[in-house]
């Protein structure tokens, strides 16, 4: 669910040409200084609890903290390179006729302009090589990791290849709820890890086992994780900057939670699982990072069905290859919410029309929720009628809430729960 319409793929004299906008002319692909400014507050509000805990807080092993560093340094080559690219994918991508109008200004001059669609396949291509190349400075030949580490890219790159082909086609909401559970399959099929999960000290006594092996039950609750991630991000969309800014936010947390887990624990093992996610978040993070300055309010260019596959992809994967699947779940919290509005309509008992968006008043520029099942509407009929940024920065905070009552939580229930 995105905010804007898509032109016709052929330069033909169709119906849907005939009535779309006439475009002005196509704005130059840049970031304006304020944007700049914006993404770096968000970035430094986001990173400094990561790099003071790296860094100041835990004792961590030096060889392990030497290529989580290295990673860093690929990651910020990684956030330039993209800033870089996107402006000359989007000319590629606006000659093949594959851009969109933002629906939420329409009436407005900026509601003409034809804005490039499907720009998370240049963040989903940085992060591959860095990704592929950072294998040269961590893992050798007979490295356990190495599979599952290749086994994760594969996944992630057939699901990007999924997202693209989506944005490109505009498959049907019924065949996407399955796309992640074929792009899922190399992962599944190279998972070598445990399929047991802790049994909670509260129900060991009725239980009586501390461990449970759920067998096969494992690997298809990690499908369903991945369907669910992907297409969660997917539908808790609409307003320029959402898509990407809630990935942002739920990967720091996912980054903090790592190192935090790396620095209270002696097992190398354990540690490693965690240092695993970090490998693949940082790029991700960097790129993505690079993207919202595109893509924020007001947003030049559209992420695409590409990136949000391509960021539930790999936020399933790390926190499956890195057992943290259930603080991940916490994290997704407004996603879950997200998704319980919006089960009538994705379920076929409401109607459901193709733009699930609130309402756009061209003469205040402000947003008015509808009776559409999504937690944007929601949002806005609970606090009523606001700017499109100001309601991006809102779903944002509640997205951090959800991660820091997630930390909390962690803190509350443990030596108790587990």
């Amino acid at each position: 669910m995105t905010s804007r319409r898509r032109a016709p793929a052929k330069e033909t004299l169709t119906e849907p040409q005939k009535s779309a906008p006439t475009s002005v002319e196509d704005p130059k692909i840049s970031i304006p200084p304020s944007k700049w400014t914006k993404i770096l507050c968000l970035s430094s509000l986001l990173l400094l609890p990561y790099a003071y805990l790296l860094f100041f807080h835990f004792q961590i092993d030096a060889q392990l903290k030497r290529s989580i560093l290295i990673n860093a340094a690929l990651s910020a080559a990684g956030f330039f390179v993209t800033v870089k690219l996107i402006p000359v994918a989007s000319r590629y991508v606006l000659r093949r006729n594959l851009f969109g109008y933002d629906i939420n200004k329409k009436g407005t001059p900026q509601g003409l302009i034809r804005i490039p669609e499907s720009l998370g396949i240049v963040v989903a291509i940085v992060f591959l090589v860095l990704a592929i190349l950072f294998q040269h400075f961590n893992f050798t030949a007979d490295s356990s990791w190495l599979v599952e580490y290749n086994a994760a890219l594969a996944s992630i790159c057939f699901m990007v290849l999924l997202g693209f082909v989506d944005d490109v086609l505009d498959v049907p909401w019924r065949v996407k709820l399955v796309l992640p559970s074929f792009a899922a399959l190399p992962l599944l099929m190279a998972y070598a890890g445990h399929t047991t999960i802790v049994i909670p000290k509260p129900l060991i006594p009725y239980l009586g086992l501390d461990v449970l092996d759920l067998g096969w039950i494992y690997k298809l609750y990690m499908g369903l994780l991945v369907v669910f991630c992907t297409n969660s991000i997917n539908i808790h969309a609409g307003i320029n900057g959402l898509e990407v800014g809630q990935t942002v936010v739920i990967a720091s947390a996912i980054l903090i939670h790592n190192v935090m887990q790396i620095g209270a624990s002696k097992d190398p093992e354990y540690q490693q699982a965690h240092a695993f996610s970090i490998y693949l978040v940082q790029p991700f993070l960097a790129t993505s990072l690079a993207l919202l300055c595109y893509n924020w309010y007001p947003s030049s260019v559209f992420v695409g069905d590409t990136y949000t596959y391509f960021a539930g992809m790999t936020m399933a994967v790390v926190g499956i290859l890195g057992h943290f699947s259930e603080t991940l779940l916490i994290f997704f919290a407004p996603q879950v919410l997200n998704f319980l509005l919006s089960l009538p309509q994705l379920a076929g008992l409401i109607p459901c029309p193709r733009h699930r968006l609130p309402k756009f008043d061209p003469k205040t520029g402000l947003l008015t929720g509808t009776n559409d099942g999504t937690l944007v509407n929601f949002t806005l009929r609970l606090l009523g009628r606001m700017r499109e940024e100001s309601l991006c920065i809102v779903l944002l905070g509640l997205q951090a809430v959800a991660c820091c009552f997630c930390f909390l939580l962690r803190w509350l229930l443990a030596g108790w729960y587990k």
